[in-house]
């Protein structure tokens, strides 16, 4: 028979990679979590957990937490189906996101739901080719991501398609691309980049102007708004999604560099074969919604 306080150690450290992190959100400290841990390992007789920053699961470790993550929501579906949904109750779901979604379409999408079914979620970003793993964890019932093909237990479904224009103000263009786009002044010319994880504009220069990954001068911004922010403001030039442009008519409107450069990334919504009722119906919801806004 597991553990409850044990298990339960051992899903918060999974769930945020530290046992400091996991004694803050037990409300006990760290060595109190990793004993408990311990306890857990010995009495399995495997190791669970590789210790550092962040902690990584071993694939004992891996079942353990998917069978802890199933457990959670079987027994959150349990308790939804036998309280009826009251008034004060609330479903609880975790969803994978990645950040052009959540800045552009996704709440919007979801509103009506939200609302309608008193459901309350708890979003993790990454980037789309990225969260993918967050489900794969067991740390999100549900995300978007843009691998086409579903892992075992769960079912992939088609969104759309958002697509990405390379873009910047016109007299940041004026200044830094006056007699054109051409491999060599892009080799001197600041990019905007989200992270290190995205490929969007490190595989359209590589694509279009043979120039690798650290060839040019860039910009990290890791949130979709200050991305744009960053344009607008002429640090550099970006691949924006099309819904998160706006037309201004001033002399910093930001204008299209180079058509030929758009991308158009095919989003699909992964979330387990087993859904409670008020999944089911966000399910259905969301990628209504996403057909009828995304491309």
């Amino acid at each position: 028979m597991l553990d409850n306080k044990q298990c339960e150690a051992f899903f918060a450290v999974a769930e945020d990679g530290s046992f400091e992190q996991a004694g803050a959100k037990l409300c006990i400290t760290s060595s109190a979590v990793t004993l408990r841990v311990q306890a857990l390992e010995k009495e399995l007789g495997k190791l669970l957990l590789i210790r550092g920053r962040p902690c990584v699961l071993t694939q004992a470790g891996q079942q353990l937490f998917e069978y802890l993550q199933h457990i959670k929501r079987l027994e959150q579906n349990l308790l939804h189906g036998l309280t009826g949904g009251g008034d004060a109750n609330f479903f609880k779901t975790v969803i994978g996101s990645n950040e052009d979604s959540l800045a552009t379409w996704l709440l919007p999408a979801l509103q009506e739901v939200l609302l309608k079914q008193k459901i309350v979620i708890e979003l993790r970003t990454d980037d789309q080719s990225h969260t993918y793993s967050l489900l794969e964890k067991g740390t999100v019932s549900a995300c978007i991501s843009i691998e086409d093909q579903p892992m075992r237990g769960c079912h992939a479904e088609y969104l759309g398609v958002m697509r990405y224009r390379m873009v910047a103000t016109a007299s940041f263009r004026k200044k830094w691309f006056a007699h054109g786009i051409d491999r060599e002044n892009l080799r001197h010319t600041p990019a905007i980049i989200f992270n290190h994880k995205d490929r969007l504009h490190f595989d359209i220069l590589e694509k279009h102007f043979g120039l690798m990954k650290g060839s040019y001068p860039c910009h990290l911004i890791p949130s979709s708004e200050s991305f744009v922010t960053a344009i607008k403001l002429g640090l550099g030039y970006g691949m924006v999604p099309e819904l998160q442009l706006v037309t201004e008519k001033n002399e910093d409107a930001l204008v299209e560099l180079l058509p030929e450069a758009k991308m158009e990334v095919p989003l699909y919504w992964h979330h387990w074969n087993q859904q409670s009722k008020p999944l089911q119906l966000l399910t259905q919801h969301i990628v209504s919604q996403a057909k009828a806004i995304l491309i």
